[in-house]
């Protein structure tokens, strides 16, 4: 009987291979993106899952407020660990680590004559032996507490090891010697093992955390400062069991409150720090306070992920109702034979449901031989770890299983007993067709085509104003030139005592290059993703403001450089320290001055009072999510280790350019020949501001467009459905003289209402939720009329253009073929 089963279900698949193909391809469509999907999902909430009592783990974070701003630090002062180890309780163990910079690595290699240099080396930190007792690492050769009890002692992991020691054992990797930043000496005296889970502890080097102690970096990382936090400096915390966050955080304000310099003049005394507790497996998804790599997880997109793979699931097995529905006349006879034959209608059940489970079978094989397709089309959201082989994890394989029973018993149920309600009688008459046994049951049918075009018709709007959104900020005039300006770092050292000279040599070398218009030699460009802000006060008769001010540097050249406007005074004079300030308009209008002009002369207090001699046109410093706030430009050349260099505009840009910059790299290798040129395109960096809203609308484009895939071949479903029901009533009208335009018209308005219908609902929604998405950018566009009936014209061009490729068919047939005799 099952041999039978199979036998009938491939000869029906065969004799609708036509039909059979678009549900077998709409399933797979939906499979396939569900199935990736699945993976990034799962991958992302893997992070940190290995840990041992990972519940009980969590990061110190710093949370600073001004009256008008609040910032969010990883970090914390660094005496915090050593006071806290004293005298708060509840606590099992408590860790420190400060993050390395970007450093010089050399390693004496064993079979040459000459150390080998690494330069550029990441995931180095300097620790503590408590670090391993938090974060489990397995040891390979020796111990944490010996291994990182005593200055200039340095843990390597095994990737690291073998990098830096090519083919030796771990035994022999401990003595050896690495030098960092040409004077740090440290001695190799452990070997870890690499983390065996997903994290974000991608460190590779430890260096003992009393290194710091013997050497100049002390001074750097503010040691005994209470008042600095940096997010280099951070702190892991294990909880004792039981122990509730909140009562450490009491503990710590507590503790900072007792330590802390007390200045009345500032905010009152009051403390403008506290400090919090975040758990371990927040790390990965909140970017308020970072990770300790620059890849993290956003929930709010896997989530959106997780509903698109809802939804291309929902669609398919729409799609497969509507068509396997669709061919219940030419099944009609099968049916009523074999209830006369005496099948039961369990039997009957089990032969679709087996249809269904086969069909879906072959979707799934499908899917995974379209994989890699897919995997490129979600490639900006898909971690590098994803590869085609990530379908051999058992996790995936059950994930799979299930998702086959799901979407047979989804797609199969509905046909399987609309099928087998079919009575015998009926169709031996040859009136299945012109019942209403088979009519009554359209409208949900219809319903279901209405609920797919909802959702393509949602995803098809909503990637229209992403996309606005995104065409706005990038094309808004944002207060500076952003085109052929290119910008790079000069090298900076912590042990420099002063400003290294070969920078303003190199500026010298670059003005003489033809194919440079201008140079700069500055701080930052005015748009990054650093910021630096410190408290400003202005104080002038009963008016006093404090604030935060994001403080920027620059020489003579950088604001016309950047195209930027001064609406009052003048530019910057060249200084080594700070000695005057060009404010913006904004910070200009928060003192009290309604026009540009009066703010001159004026003074503000930073550490002593320094005069303003220019206000500046606002421009953005960030990207269209955030406000303009105040903004205060000094020179300080001690502090300026950019360069900024405008590249001429003219015929062959692209060749005048490269050459150009080959120039200048050639210049920086003479000067700086132990670093490595790297630079960087303006626009380039205003681009990556919207990296997240361009995935987001790369991820709507794709998703409407499968989703109109199917939902296009759903609509084609009941379009079949509705033609070989009406074949009658078709030729009848062709012998009256209806004309194949009136007939095309019959079968095609009832699905066109249903598409206007489709739009009439979600329109009002689809407004409400992209409205709200557009606040989260302080300069936003508009959603505009001709939005909506772009996004209703194209789904009803798309309805025409699907329902001529059969009621073109139908009404063009010759009715002697319909009205004959059967």
């Amino acid at each position: 009987m099952q041999r039978n089963f199979w036998i009938l279900a491939l000869r029906n698949f065969w004799k609708h291979k036509y039909l059979s193909a678009i549900n077998i391809g709409g399933l797979a469509i939906g499979i396939s993106a569900s199935l990736v999907i699945y993976l990034m999902v799962a991958y992302e909430f893997s992070f940190e899952t290995f840990h041992r009592n990972k519940e009980n783990i969590y990061r110190v974070v710093s949370q600073i407020d001004f009256p008008d701003l609040r910032i969010h630090n990883s970090g914390v002062p660094v005496p915090t660990a050593a006071a806290a180890r004293q005298e708060i309780t509840g606590l099992q163990t408590i860790a420190h680590f400060i993050k390395a910079n970007e450093t010089k690595v050399t390693v004496a290699q064993p079979a040459a004559d000459l150390p080998k240099d690494f330069r550029n080396q990441k995931n180095i930190i300097y620790t503590d032996p408590e670090y391993f007792d938090i974060i489990g690492y397995t040891w390979l050769k020796g111990t944490a507490k010996q291994a990182l009890s005593s200055p200039f002692q340095v843990v390597l992991t095994k990737s690291r090891s073998a990098q830096y020691f090519p083919g030796l054992e771990d035994g022999q990797v401990i003595g050896r010697t690495i030098i960092y930043d040409d004077s740090i000496k440290t001695t190799v005296t452990g070997i870890v093992q690499d983390l065996p889970g997903n994290t974000d502890f991608q460190f590779r080097e430890f260096v003992s955390r009393a290194t710091i102690e013997q050497t100049g970096l002390k001074e750097f990382w503010n040691w005994a400062e209470w008042g600095s936090i940096n997010d280099n400096s951070q702190m892991l915390v294990a909880l004792l069991p039981g122990t509730p966050p909140r009562q450490v955080e009491k503990q710590l304000a507590r503790l900072r409150n007792k330590y802390r310099e007390k200045n009345p003049e500032n905010s009152g005394g009051k403390d403008d720090t506290q400090h919090f507790l975040q758990p371990l497996k927040d790390i990965h998804f909140n970017t308020e306070y970072g990770a300790f790599n620059e890849r993290q997880a956003n929930k709010t997109t896997l989530y959106g992920l997780l509903a698109v793979a809802f939804f291309l699931l929902l669609l398919g097995c729409i799609n497969f109702i509507n068509l396997s529905t669709a061919q219940a006349s030419n099944r009609a006879k099968e049916i009523g034979i074999r209830k006369t034959m005496g099948a039961s209608k369990q039997q009957l059940i089990m032969q679709f449901m087996g249809e269904t489970f086969l069909m879906t079978v072959l979707a799934t094989i499908l899917s995974i031989l379209i994989m890699p397709w897919i995997l490129q089309v979600f490639g900006n959201f898909i971690p590098p770890a994803i590869r085609i082989q990530s379908l051999l994890q058992v996790h995936v394989g059950i994930f799979m299983a299930g998702l086959v029973l799901l979407v047979t018993f989804c797609s199969g149920y509905y046909p399987a007993i609309v099928l087998t309600r079919l009575q015998p009688v009926t169709v031996l008459k040859n009136q299945v067709v012109s019942g209403n046994g088979s009519t009554q049951k359209l409208w949900l049918r219809k319903t279901l085509t209405v609920s797919q075009f909802m959702i393509a018709q949602f995803l098809l709007l909503a990637t229209l104003i992403v996309s606005k959104q995104i065409h706005y900020s990038l094309s808004k005039d944002l207060g500076y030139k952003k085109d052929a300006i290119l910008f790079f770092n000069t090298p900076w050292s912590w042990r420099a005592k002063a400003p290294d000279q070969r920078k303003y040599l190199l500026v010298r070398q670059l003005q003489a290059i033809p194919e440079i218009e201008k140079i700069s030699l500055g701080g930052s460009p005015p748009a990054s993703s650093n910021t630096s802000t410190t408290t400003m006060v202005f104080n002038e008769g009963k008016k006093k403001l404090e604030t935060m001010v994001e403080v920027k540097y620059a020489d003579t050249n950088y604001f016309g450089l950047y195209g930027m406007k001064l609406r009052a005074g003048r530019n910057l004079k060249q200084s080594d320290t700070t000695r005057e300030f060009v404010v913006n308009e904004t910070y200009a209008r928060m003192m009290g001055f309604s026009k540009p002009e009066e703010a001159v002369g004026h003074f503000i207090e930073h550490n002593f009072k320094v005069p303003i001699i220019g206000v500046l046109a606002d421009f953005h410093t960030k990207s269209t999510h955030d406000a303009i706030k105040p903004l205060a430009y000094s020179s300080a050349d001690k502090r300026s280790y950019t360069l900024h260099v405008a590249l001429k505009n003219g015929n062959n840009n692209a060749d005048q350019w490269k050459k150009g910059i080959a120039k200048i790299e050639k210049s920086f290798k003479a000067l700086y020949p132990e670093k490595d040129f790297e630079y960087s395109f303006y626009d380039e960096s205003i681009a990556a501001f919207y990296k997240t809203e361009q995935n987001i609308s790369g991820l709507l484009k794709w998703a409407s467009g499968l989703c109109l895939l199917i939902s296009s071949l759903g609509l084609l479903g009941l379009v079949i459905f509705t033609t070989n029901a009406r074949t009658k009533e078709i030729g009848v009208r062709k012998v009256l003289g209806a004309s194949i335009g009136q007939i095309i018209f019959l079968l095609s308005k009832d699905f066109i209402a249903l598409v206007l219908l489709a739009f009439i609902i979600v329109a009002p929604i689809a407004g409400i939720v992209m409205k709200n998405w557009l606040q989260q950018f302080a300069y936003r566009t508009e959603m505009d009329w001709w939005l909506f009936a772009a996004s209703g014209g194209i789904m009803i061009l798309l309805a025409i253009i699907t329902l001529g490729i059969r009621t073109i068919r139908s009404a063009a047939e010759n009715p002697i073929y319909s009205l004959r005799s059967e």
